[in-house]
């Protein structure tokens, strides 16, 4: 089976045919063969991505310092500890009392 890696470079086709660059997350999930992306926190399926063609080497980034790999690392654990809580029921807004005032003549 065909497998990206963790921060492979990659471009996303969406429904409407349209072709985004993002990067990838986790790598591939073998049991379900979707790969976590970037884009809109996205699992898709293979046939969607392909590796970006500016890609040299297995380990590209499409940033070359180490602050920028740094907030790669970052938003891949900020993912995790999201898809590891559970699921919360939507709160509804406190809405303030209204305050009436006295019309004054």
């Amino acid at each position: 089976m065909k497998r990206f890696e963790e921060n492979a470079s990659v471009v996303y086709t969406d429904n409407k045919g349209r072709e985004i660059d993002t990067f990838v997350i986790f790598a591939t999930d073998a049991e379900t063969g979707l790969t976590h992306i970037n884009h809109e926190n996205l699992r898709v399926p293979l046939d969607r991505l392909r590796l970006h063609e500016k890609t040299v080497g297995k380990y590209h980034l499409p940033i070359a310092d180490a602050f920028s790999f740094e907030i790669f690392k970052k938003l891949r654990d900020k993912y995790a500890e999201l898809d590891s809580r559970p699921k919360q029921e939507t709160l509804e807004p406190e809405v303030a009392p209204l305050m009436l005032l006295a019309n004054a003549s």
